[in-house]
């Protein structure tokens, strides 16, 4: 992202999965509110500024229970480039070609609107979460979303080509955090970090054969 004359401190945006939802998706189980709140929790101390968060239930539900911890009123703010969508859609001819069916399969299963409207989202996304900030000094921020634009920004931080964002997986409730710093590449601090959940609550949403 090109950093303008106003963007003079350094960003640091910490960047978490919902927490597990109910299998209709519309709340949380318990399992997930616990992990919720676990989150809430390890970010207690953290200076944030702002906690955003996608439209659906299970992402304004682990929001506001994030929220509920942090003990102190910051704005919680609903953003529709949070939301759940396929943010690139890739051409056979970009995917390497031992993996270009499955990654292809996979992306069709999704609604046309999805896969449609989602390199816009994705492109709203990055300008409004990435990037160094406005301010004197470092500004932190918490964005509650879905998998797919977690790997989506953490792809984008290591520069890499837009169809990489098939293949990074996150898990409920774990932590990444990217520092965005004016004039230097963004730096990925940590990726699809647990340490704030205990074993049982761990590696929930996935997948079974990519589980530590």
């Amino acid at each position: 992202m090109t950093v303008t004359s106003s963007e003079t401190s350094t960003r640091f945006l910490y960047i978490a999965r919902h927490a597990e939802a109910s299998p209709d998706e519309t709340e949380l189980t318990e399992q997930g509110r616990r992990q919720a709140a676990l989150l809430g929790e390890r970010l207690r101390d953290t200076p944030l500024a702002a906690v955003r968060h996608g439209p659906l239930p299970r992402a304004a539900q682990t929001a506001r229970l994030v929220h509920e911890r942090l003990g102190r009123d910051i704005p919680l703010q609903v953003s529709e480039p949070a939301g759940d969508y396929i943010p690139y859609v890739p051409r056979r001819e970009e995917l390497p070609t031992e993996s270009a069916d499955r990654f292809l399969a996979f992306v069709e299963q999704f609604p046309e609107p999805e896969r449609s409207r989602g390199p816009e989202l994705a492109g709203a996304a990055l300008a409004r979460f990435t990037g160094a900030a406005d301010g004197d000094g470092p500004r932190h921020e918490l964005l509650v979303t879905h998998a797919f634009l977690a790997a989506w920004l953490v792809r984008d931080a290591l520069d890499a080509p837009a169809w990489r964002w098939l293949g990074l997986n996150h898990a409920n409730a774990a932590l990444t955090v990217i520092r965005y710093t004016p004039g230097r590449p963004a730096a990925l601090l940590m990726v699809n970090d647990m340490g704030h959940l205990p074993k049982a609550l761990r590696w929930t949403g996935f997948p079974p054969e990519l589980r530590a």
